[in-house]
């Protein structure tokens, strides 16, 4: 299939966040470098230890809501995940050809949503860190939503706040669990991520076509 979408036919485009508009570097970095750092330091233990220990509690929660919740991992961890989150914000960045992209989308009215499972907390540091919020019609965090993008429901419920036929509707998210979910709902035109942390290698997903630089699918 073409990675470049049929443009004719797509009125809506839903953009993942983490990994998508953003390079998930700062999430790979934050998760598996600097918490297990901060969680060192608190428990005396090694940084390797501490990545072990964690590893194990973040794949419990993997997939829930959960996984993607500030407040959560505070508690769990008697951390301050928002305060250690500022201490690397140096790290988020906007991947390339993001916002041309989204100007582009803009000049052909297409309705640009961003659909996240960030927590609120953090998709507000990146609103703040970056300037994509100013290239979006409309914002959805799965938090307020009261379920993750894996799950099946969470699609009947975002139809439901925004909206959006399924056939005239576009998808691009770096999760292949997501995407299948968007998939069995019915949303018809859905495409990945190559590769999701720019300091990391592509991502091995040949369900769905791969976007490398959104430039090359510009409407």
């Amino acid at each position: 299939m073409n990675v470049v979408p049929d443009w004719a036919r797509i009125d809506t485009v839903l953009l993942d966040m983490d990994g998508t508009l953003l390079d998930l570097h700062f999430d790979t970095f934050f998760w598996l470098q600097h918490v297990p750092l901060r969680y060192a330091e608190k428990h005396r233990i090694s940084q390797e230890a501490a990545r072990v220990r964690l590893l194990a509690r973040y794949r419990e929660a993997e997939g829930t809501l959960d996984w993607y919740c500030v407040d959560y991992w505070t508690e769990q961890l008697e951390l301050d995940i928002p305060m250690l989150k500022e201490e690397v914000d140096h790290l988020i960045n906007v991947r390339p050809d993001v916002i041309p992209f989204l100007e582009a989308l803009n000049k052909v009215a297409k309705r640009r949503v961003l659909v996240t499972n960030a927590h609120g907390k953090s998709l507000a540091l990146k609103m703040r860190k970056t300037p994509i919020g100013e290239h979006l019609d409309d914002v959805i965090c799965a938090h307020d939503v009261g379920m993750a993008k894996e799950q099946p429901e969470f699609w009947h419920r975002l139809h439901d706040r925004i909206g959006f036929h399924r056939e005239n509707t576009l998808l691009i998210d770096d999760s292949l669990k997501v995407l299948q979910a968007a998939d069995n709902y019915g949303i018809e035109h859905l495409r990945a991520i190559l590769k999701p942390d720019s300091r990391s290698p592509q991502v091995d997903n040949e369900h769905y076509p791969r976007i490398d630089r959104f430039s090359d699918i510009l409407p």
